[in-house]
């Protein structure tokens, strides 16, 4: 259950966070100075890299001539984990009125595009459609960074310098290639690009030319390629056409919390037996493989999901990202709003917080898989024995009230 507390992805979409200021009479500009000299430094040294992946020189010496090194991009991928949000937070800005809104237009202007994409691919539209509009906005706001300068910077002083080294060399073979000229290739500050911003490597393995004009355009002012290539990409990572993705259930009276989490996979008859209900009414549809996932614990909405729910998280493994794609489509198709209330009161902890009721747990003897700051499932297991053995509800959420009465406990 990834998405207890969301550690936001800073991209450069209409869900971006802002950056923390430098304090006054910082060193940064020095800093930036003699960052700027390494990354020319760099620049050199990576070319002998790149022509080995099959880079031309001619490319290679054009295109990273005019590389500049972003100090904000550092700045954003340093500090990212620091900026939370809880998943009723998120969703009020992912399913705003204002973005469903746009979706029915979208839908409206795009009805055919979006019915032959399905056909084609099998994978339902309004999810495609969803997923434009949490990236871009539905193609509004689809990043202003230059792609080569991000990656380089990233791959010069990034947390993940391989990864993006990789980025880089597929950036600049989609430019050898003539697919798009470099003043076009813009998008967020990581890196991803287009309608709904793919990274280079995954435009080279996934992207699709849906139009026929002979490129892969997830760049163009159409969107028909950059939409067709996200459904082939849930195509390839296993979505079933029609099934859901999701819903909103109501827990019956005496449920047993420990029963929740992605690791827990019941028939939809096991769930039905014991209980669980949609909450819009009716009986839970068929599957194999469903799970009950409490994004905000036992005080706020429940979820059945069912395996494309996993689908989705391939594209991002937040469990906030996944539920906002799959309520966005439901909602510009005409369905309910979530009924379950959220618990408001609660601020997200921060970075430091999340740090800290991982050290409380492994003191108190309940192993949290270590100190990052990075709920994931080991950190929720350690929640809920703890919870489990001081008689409370065994929901694994690490809220600020777990944080306080583990500080109170302590020694």
């Amino acid at each position: 259950m990834r998405g207890l507390i969301l550690a936001l992805t800073l991209a450069a979409t209409p869900l971006a966070a802002q950056t923390v200021p430098e304090p006054e009479g910082s060193m940064t500009e020095g800093r930036e100075d003699e960052s700027a000299a390494g990354f020319r430094q760099w620049v050199g040294a990576f070319r002998e890299t790149a022509l080995a992946a099959g880079i031309p020189a001619t490319v290679y010496d054009r295109e990273m001539r005019s590389a500049e090194f972003l100090p904000d991009v550092v700045r954003r991928d340093r500090n990212q984990t620091e900026f939370t949000k809880t998943i009723w937070d998120y969703l009020d800005i992912a399913v705003s009125d204002e973005r469903i809104r746009m979706g029915r237009e979208a839908l409206a202007e795009h009805t055919q595009l979006l019915e032959r994409i399905e056909a084609e691919y099998g994978v339902n539209y309004e999810i495609v459609l969803a997923v434009w509009g949490l990236e871009t906005s539905f193609g509004t706001w689809r990043g202003d960074t230059d792609t080569i300068s991000a990656l380089a910077t990233l791959a010069y002083d990034g947390r993940r310098a391989e990864f993006f080294a990789d980025q880089l060399i597929q950036a600049l073979k989609i430019l050898d290639a003539g697919e798009v000229a470099r003043p076009a290739m813009r998008g967020s500050w990581a890196g991803a690009m287009g309608h709904t911003q793919f990274m280079p490597t995954s435009w080279a393995e996934f992207a699709v030319d849906f139009d026929g004009d002979g490129r892969r355009g997830i760049w163009s002012d159409d969107p028909a390629d950059a939409l067709a290539s996200t459904a082939n990409y849930l195509r390839h990572h296993g979505w079933v056409k029609d099934a859901p993705w999701g819903m909103e259930v109501r827990l019956p009276e005496g449920f047993d919390y420990a029963e929740t989490s992605e690791r827990v996979v019941k028939p939809a008859e096991g769930w039905r037996a014991l209980g669980v209900r949609p909450m819009a009414g009716g009986t839970l549809p068929e599957g194999d493989s469903v799970s009950i996932l409490l994004p905000a614990g036992a005080s706020g909405a429940a979820f059945a999901i069912w395996p494309n729910f996993q689908v989705i998280e391939s594209y991002n493994p937040a469990d906030a990202y996944v539920i906002g794609i799959g309520h966005l489509a439901d909602r510009i198709l005409g369905g309910p709003a979530i009924a379950a209330s959220w618990p408001r009161h609660w601020q997200a902890l921060t970075l430091e917080e999340r740090k800290e009721v991982q050290g409380l747990l492994t003191g108190a003897g309940f192993d949290a898989g270590g100190v990052d700051g990075r709920v994931g499932p080991k950190t929720v297991a350690a929640v809920r024995a703890w919870q489990q053995a001081r008689g409370l509800v065994p929901d694994g959420y690490a809220s600020p009230d777990v944080l306080a009465a583990l500080r109170a406990e302590k020694p």
